[in-house]
């Protein structure tokens, strides 16, 4: 039987409607179907799924962002017209099994036995032998050892009405192997209605259904869960499924939540989760191995309390709803940061607030910030080996994606066992964000402890503050080197000192004396002069143009318009011909770092510190101090919070579904591969051994022998098989144009 592709062609009915059923029941509409299915799955994995509309104008700008919503391609499994396409392909699917099944159904028990024996000399594979004994008895003996093959034989006797064969009769001995083939088919296009079922059943068509007609509407308000009414809430009865379940340490929660495009659903549970601890192992390089919870469920029916541990890939079944560990979150930890002033404006204080939280602060008369405490990370895995965020090749910081080093671990040799990295955690961090009145808002990420960068020992440990403007951009971090005592004070002295020009006259003065000498005042006097200058554009006091002016005309003093090593480019810019800027800035430069090397000999003397001493440490340390001065020039934020204390409360995420459709799912993937293998690796074969009496002499001497053999896909298998049942059954080769159609 010759499966068709075709559809089913009513009789009855209108021209359209014949050509839509015979079009929605045939395969080629099926597969085109699932084509479609597939593309989406494709998009659906790619782009993220039920995220804020935010996350993708950030990633993706407003325009894109519109048209991706538009189209659902947020939410391709529960848009409409994804399950519309599931809706049809399991109709259409069906239709085209229904179709076929009959005809598989009566072709299992039909043997072919009427077949003409002329007919026989038509197939690809036959054979012809004489032999020796009766037709019946070879009838019989064929049989049985077909039948002692795993074939299923039968014989069909046929009387001769040829008075030359005696009354002897003619046998048609019929066999076949391999009709579980036809059902391959049945269990392969079964497993695509049951899995497009199970999809259904566990997509949002239910909760789309509810939404339709019980009235249900997504929430987009803020406040408490339990003040948000029923018809934003589904019942703990909901058949099937999928919401995410947020629960703090030494807290409980019942309440789900099912992300919509609009808004939010609330999922009531038959029970409450309440964890215990959430538990994260590490290994012996700091990257975590193990995140797990353990939980109490207790039951809202009958109080029973039920302890169990949700691991990653390891989820706990609860009357029928599964819980997974999907990740992990603050659960409301207190922290007490430190504000660290970067502007001589700006004084130090310190604030304590809940990850989650916000506060305001009062930055001068009228401008009024709200800090944002936005999440504490206490551990910070970064990569320190060559190449790495620690490596010495680039000037790159600890956010740095290590993309050389990804694909290199992913390409060469099996055997390849030959690493740079080098993990080190770098401790605890901060990230929060800073909104003004108009509500705009800056995110920042400073880490706690200062990190060393370079794999030099001379080379500085430094505190990392990071800034962006939005979620879609990387962190751009502020090094700012520690001092001898690992702390910062060293450079928010440095830099109170640069903002005083008493003290900036006093570092000059001592610059100028120790590099001119006591018995040369006037090059004293001029290069107290230029250091002044100098001083004063890397402090941001004054501006480029302010410094031009003459003896009979002094310079005015105008609002600075930069600051740090960009305001001193921008003088020699402007006041210094092309062909002498190079010299002229290595001459300033030099002066600059005289003048700051004093003032942080100045500063040190202040607070009772031994003065640095000339070394290659003191280099670096003074290097990395100048970049990071001219930094915090354009520092967007008067302060930078520092982590001080806190106390950390952990939370897990779980995923709760109910998915009846697990089961129905699972039942056609095995469907699948069962009849994937049937119809590739079982062939169906059909054998047909005419038998006839021998009378060229007249009298009966034996028996004639034409055998065919059929096959629904011509392999050598299938010759070497014919081959052999040639031989054993009438005792010859096939013939000879057979071994020309292999070859």
């Amino acid at each position: 039987m010759t499966v068709s592709t075709h559809g089913l062609r009513l009789r009855n009915g209108s021209h359209a409607w014949r050509a839509g059923v015979e079009l929605l029941s045939s395969m080629r509409f099926s597969i085109s179907l699932l084509t479609i299915i597939c593309i989406a799955s494709i998009i659906g994995t790619v782009l993220k799924q039920n995220e804020p509309i935010n996350n993708y104008i950030n990633q993706f700008g407003p325009f894109w962002a519109q048209v991706f919503a538009s189209a659902s391609l947020t939410s391709i499994y529960s848009a409409w017209w994804f399950m519309l396409i599931l809706a049809f392909l399991v109709i259409s699917t069906s239709l085209c099994v229904s179709r076929n099944v009959p005809k598989i159904m009566r072709d299992w028990g039909i043997f072919k036995e009427d077949i003409r024996a002329q007919s026989l000399k038509a197939f690809g594979h036959t054979a012809q032998a004489n032999l020796s004994e009766s037709p019946q008895a070879a009838a019989q003996r064929i049989g049985q050892m077909l039948a002692g093959g795993g074939w299923k034989v039968k014989l069909q006797e046929r009387k001769n009405s040829d008075t030359s064969h005696q009354g002897q009769s003619s046998w048609m001995v019929a066999a076949k192997a391999g009709r579980v083939n036809k059902l391959g088919y049945i269990a392969a296009h079964s497993a695509i209605v049951l899995v497009c079922i199970g999809g259904l059943l566990d997509g949002d068509l239910i909760v789309k259904t509810q939404m339709l007609l019980n009235g249900k509407t997504a929430y987009s308000g803020g406040g408490l869960i339990s003040d948000v009414k029923p018809e934003h809430r589904l019942s703990p009865s909901n058949p099937t499924f999928r919401a995410n379940l947020l629960v703090a340490e030494g807290a409980q929660s019942s309440t789900a939540i099912l992300n919509q495009g609009t808004g939010v659903l609330i999922q009531d549970l038959p029970f409450s989760i309440e964890l215990k601890k959430f538990v994260v192992e590490h290994y012996s390089t700091g990257m975590p191995k193990l995140f797990a919870s353990d939980i109490v469920i207790h039951d809202k029916e009958t109080g029973v309390k039920t302890h169990a541990r949700v691991e990653v890939n390891h989820p706990v079944n609860y009357k029928g709803i599964e819980i997974f560990q999907s990740s992990f979150d603050d659960g409301g930890s207190n922290v007490k940061l430190k504000a660290v002033p970067l502007t001589a404006a700006t004084k130090p204080f310190e604030v304590e607030g809940v990850i989650g939280n916000a506060t305001q602060l009062q930055n001068g008369a009228n401008d009024k910030l709200t800090l944002e405490f936005a999440a504490l990370r206490v551990f910070n895995i970064e990569n320190f080996g060559k190449d790495g965020a620690g490596g010495s090749s680039t000037a790159v910081d600890v956010r740095k994606v290590d993309l050389r080093q990804s694909l290199d671990s992913k390409l060469g040799a099996a055997n390849k066992t030959k690493t740079n990295k080098e993990l080190r955690n770098v401790g605890p961090s901060i990230t929060y964000k800073l909104r003004d009145a108009a509500g705009q808002a800056k995110e920042f990420h400073n880490y706690m402890l200062p990190v060393k960068m370079g794999n030099d020992e001379n080379d500085p440990s430094v505190f990392l503050l990071g800034i962006r403007e939005s979620t879609a951009e990387a962190f751009r971090y502020l090094r700012i080197p520690a001092d001898d005592k690992g702390s910062m004070e060293g450079f928010l002295q440095l830099r109170a000192a640069l903002a005083d020009p008493f003290k900036r006259d006093r570092a000059v003065a001592t610059y100028a004396q120790k590099a001119a000498g006591a018995d040369r005042p006037d090059m004293a006097r001029q290069l107290a002069q230029s250091a002044s200058k100098a001083m004063s554009l890397f402090a941001g006091s004054v501006s480029s143009e302010a410094l031009v002016g003459s003896a009979e005309k002094p310079p005015v003093v105008v609002q600075p318009t930069a600051a740090g090593l960009q305001a001193v480019a921008d003088f020699i810019e402007k006041n210094v011909p092309e062909a002498e800027r190079e010299k002229a800035s290595e001459v300033l430069i030099r002066i600059l770092n005289g003048a700051l090397f004093e003032l942080v000999q100045l500063t040190r003397s202040e607070a009772g510190l031994k003065p640095l001493d000339l070394s290659d440490k003191t280099q670096s340390y003074m290097m990395q101090t100048v970049l990071s001065l001219s930094d915090a020039s354009i520092y967007p934020a008067p302060m930078a919070f520092m982590l001080q204390d806190f106390t950390q409360v952990q939370a897990s995420v779980f995923q709760v579904a109910k998915a009846p459709g697990k089961t129905v799912v699972y039942t056609g993937c095995a469907f699948l591969i069962l009849g994937v293998f049937a119809m590739l690796y079982i062939r169906e074969r059909r054998v047909w051994v005419w038998l006839t009496p021998d009378t060229t002499t007249g009298i009966s001497t034996g028996t004639k022998a034409s055998m065919a053999l059929s096959t629904n896909r011509k392999t050598m298998d299938g010759d070497h098989e014919f081959a052999h049942l040639t031989e054993k059954l009438i005792g010859t080769k096939p013939d000879a144009r057979l071994n020309a159609n292999a070859s």
